[in-house]
């Protein structure tokens, strides 16, 4: 169902709103860029500071523009799992292809919360899932055992992970619980290259939003098995792969599409706030080792 290189969209601001004509102008350049999918309302999109209707209304927004010409797989996680449950009733009802959830932050649940968490919103909530395991952000991981007790327990529900964790070796691992049929989808960029080779098919790509055309090439060489060209593309994109997190994210994110895209504004809501000026230096060497400046 999902392959490639999936941009997790930032959302754009404009004295403080969501500046819509400009999303949907990032959307068409990706898709003709070669994005294979689009994730708004993720991390990157700052879904964490936006209200529920405001966070419906940009997933709404992200499924009209991509009008059916890629998958939308809406960030509709949430550490309240009744919210997360009307972030994925919003998401169906306008289109979305699947859900990126995150387990619950803050609460910190054991693994019978995680499980019964997903099984809430797998029985409720009316979209394929895709787990998204980033315990640097959330605290909780959701343990392998805990993801394929949830892929048998719901046939067809579960359909995929965003492995965030940043640890290859549980790409084999969750083959062996959940199957190869199972979608592992990367979450770093800068190890997509190995979590590729170790049977991943795609990366929900931060790199992508300012690099889109480069990291689709570099998922199709990995795709097509071919890892001397996979390698090169990579050794052009480290530097960005890095820089890109070289402060607060998606704080560099949004100040390299500043410098790429025409009428991008770098704005962020408190509490994030513009990357510092070494971050930015570091931004503008690696997008000038890109050739993309």
């Amino acid at each position: 169902m999902f392959s490639g290189s999936i941009p997790a969209l930032p959302t754009p601001f404009h004295d403080g709103r969501f500046d819509e004509p400009t999303y949907r102008a990032l959307i068409d350049w990706q898709i003709a860029e070669g994005s294979s999918g689009l994730v708004p309302c993720g991390t990157t999109g700052e879904a964490a500071t936006m209200s529920i209707a405001e966070h419906n209304h940009v997933l709404a927004v992200c499924i009209d523009q991509a009008a059916g010409r890629v998958p939308v797989i809406a960030g509709c996680g949430s550490n309240d799992t009744s919210v997360a449950l009307e972030h994925m009733h919003a998401a169906r009802e306008a289109g979305a292809t699947a859900a990126l959830l995150v387990p619950p932050y803050y609460n910190r649940p054991n693994q019978e919360g995680v499980f019964r968490h997903f099984e809430r919103l797998a029985g409720e909530g009316g979209l394929p899932i895709i787990l998204y395991n980033v315990p640097a952000r959330t605290v909780t991981d959701i343990a392998v055992e805990t993801m394929g007790r949830l892929v048998a327990a719901f046939p067809g529900k579960f359909v995929g992970v965003k492995d965030a964790t940043g640890v290859l070796t549980r790409v084999s691992m969750q083959r062996a619980t959940c199957g190869t049929d199972f979608c592992q989808l990367s979450g770093n960029d800068d190890t997509a290259l190995g979590f590729m080779a170790m049977g991943g098919r795609g990366c929900i790509s931060v790199t992508a939003n300012v690099a889109p055309r480069l990291c689709a090439e570099f998922q199709a060489a990995c795709a097509a098995g071919d890892y001397t060209t996979a390698l090169s593309l990579q050794d052009r994109l480290f530097p960005l792969h890095a820089a890109l997190f070289s402060d607060a994210s998606p704080g560099p994110v949004k100040y390299a599409l500043s410098k790429l895209r025409p009428g991008f504004s770098p704005e962020l809501r408190l509490p994030m706030t513009e990357p510092c000026e070494a971050s930015r230096t570091l931004v503008d060497a690696a997008l000038a080792h890109a050739g993309l400046i």
